[in-house]
């Protein structure tokens, strides 16, 4: 009895799902459509649908699930020691010079290869 409820509820979830995904392509579709109307009313409209489609979708088990991932990378972020202006900069300019050196060793390289292909062709 227990499973025909779970299959019940899978099944119920998605038609919630299909549902909430629905009325995000119809405001979509609605936006482009009533382009005679003002910019705003159509982005407000727009906004309403998305959120009534989010709530519709949070009724579901997977919506539930994105949901606590969502606050749980939240409370991970504020965990992550950011590095200050200096670190980054002089990160940034390490990462720039090791650019322009294998670049640089590149170019060279290329150049050897194509004379000895060069010598060994007999073209040039």
């Amino acid at each position: 009895m227990n499973s025909k409820s779970q299959v019940e509820a899978s099944s119920l979830d998605t038609v919630k799902l299909l549902l909430a995904v629905g009325i995000i392509v119809g405001g979509i579709y609605g936006f482009y459509y009533l382009d005679d109307y003002s910019q705003l009313l159509r982005v407000l409209g727009l906004l309403a649908l998305v959120g009534v489609s989010s709530f519709i979708a949070y009724q579901t088990a997977v919506g539930r699930t994105v949901w606590d991932f969502a606050t749980s990378s939240k409370v991970e972020v504020r965990k992550v020691v950011w590095p200050s202006r200096q670190e980054t900069m002089q990160t940034t300019l390490i990462v720039f010079v090791m650019v322009l050196i294998m670049g640089i060793v590149l170019w060279l390289f290329d150049m050897m290869l194509g004379a000895i292909l060069k010598a060994l062709t007999g073209t040039g």
